[in-house]
């Protein structure tokens, strides 16, 4: 295993990569903050941009066809990674953000009321807490935690309790969390949840890179996915959403490119998905997005789980050696992330020593402030692996870790 992940090929076809960082070799390790573009996925936007520039879905000039081609191809593309029942069900966002925020307004606003509950779970990311926030108080619902454990899983335990109360409406979670790598039981919960009559809405930003997403096995109303977190391009993304829910939702935002007919007075709105889709569209975004996941699927997704899951185990037991550090979250699955604490250097410090030594790490709370408060600490430095990481990459954190425990005064 070793030998060949010493000698990934994968690395080669990642530009930006082969480069020094502080007289080192890049060690690239923030992959869960955003993953790096293969060449394939800079060719497809390259090619949009000098062969078929244009505007889509309006135009009968050639440009305009082929780009509406690539656009529609896109969308039958996501569907069928995350086998959506129609293509239809993909509306184009600009990245997971957005998409949580489309159902918190345009779904949240239709089905909540005073004295409904919306549960969120303890891990999630900001962007999947702070939208329902926003909607608690422009409806009168309410916010209810899942708790989670100190090994960093979902308590099912919490989520029962909550959901017996009968107030819930909706329950938002993580497929896999970003700041310790703890991966749900998302099926589990969805099923539960369907179970008392709740709607489920689950955060796939960190899972559609490493695990196989189907959003019909797994039962799920809603699925946000980013495509710069699976080797896309930044600010694009999709929204799976059943199509049922969808054509009972409102826009919640409108303009040119979703609207059927328009008076003064009155519109009536196109078809979904569409209808969530108002100006012109991110089309180069969404080639690079299918792009993305076609050289995934080409290159073995769980041939590469396996590399990256090997390398993060690798890096989680040689880190736990070293004298002062602490590994956070101890989940009996987990994605290809570690995220550690040391006692003699704030994260940040941590962080700065390992740029360095040409290590790119993450550092801070990672947009997940609650679960830091429940797991004890501020914020963590946190490695993240993806289908490019290397064995030289683990060498490099373990060194730059030591390097770390020299200058502020531990032992190793």
């Amino acid at each position: 295993m070793v030998a060949t992940i010493l000698s990934n090929p994968i690395k080669d076809q990642f530009p930006a990569l082969d480069q020094m960082v502080s007289g080192h070799p890049l060690a690239y390790l923030d992959s869960a903050a955003t993953t790096q573009r293969p060449v394939a996925v800079l060719e497809a936007m390259e090619a949009f941009y000098r062969h078929d520039n244009s505007n889509v879905h309006r135009g009968i000039h050639s440009l305009s066809v082929r780009a509406t081609d690539h656009y529609d191809d896109a969308r039958r593309q996501i569907a069928r990674f995350v086998n959506a029942s129609v293509p239809e069900e993909i509306v184009f966002t600009k990245g997971c953000t957005e998409a949580v925020n489309l159902v918190a307004q345009a779904w949240g606003r239709q089905n909540l009321t005073q004295g409904d509950v919306i549960a969120v779970s303890e891990m999630d990311h900001h962007s999947n807490i702070v939208p329902w926030q926003v909607i608690a108080e422009a409806t009168g619902a309410s916010i209810e935690p899942i708790s989670v454990t100190q090994k960093g899983e979902l308590d099912i335990s919490s989520l029962r309790a909550v959901l017996a109360t009968g107030k819930v409406k909706l329950v938002a979670f993580k497929h896999v969390c970003n700041a310790i790598g703890t991966v749900n039981p998302v099926s589990e919960v969805a099923e539960l949840v369907s179970t008392h009559g709740a709607t489920t809405l689950v955060d796939g930003a960190q899972a559609l890179a490493h695990i196989d997403v189907d959003v019909q096995a797994l039962g799920v109303d809603f699925y946000a996915m980013a495509g710069h977190k699976v080797y896309g391009p930044m600010g694009i993304g999709a929204l799976f959403a059943r199509k049922e829910l969808l054509e009972a939702m409102a826009p919640y935002q409108v303009g040119g490119g979703m609207i059927q007919k328009v008076t003064l007075t009155s519109t009536t709105y196109a078809p979904v998905p569409e209808k969530f889709e108002p100006g012109t569209p991110n089309v180069p975004g969404a080639i690079g997005f299918a792009a993305a996941l076609d050289w995934l699927s080409d290159s073995g997704k769980q041939r590469l789980w396996n590399l990256e899951s090997e390398l993060a185990h690798q890096a989680r037991e040689r880190l736990q050696s070293i004298n002062g550090l602490r590994v956070i979250g101890s989940a009996r699955e987990t994605a290809p992330i570690v995220s550690f604490v040391m006692e003699d250097a704030h994260p940040h410090d941590i962080g700065t020593v390992m740029d360095s030594e040409g290590v790119a790490i993450r550092a801070g709370h990672h947009c997940c402030q609650p679960l830091m408060d429940r797991m004890g600490v501020g914020s963590t430095a946190r490695a993240s692996f993806a289908a490019y990481s290397t064995q030289e990459d683990v060498d490099a954190l373990i060194r730059g870790a030591e390097r770390v425990v020299e200058i502020f005064g531990g032992k190793c």
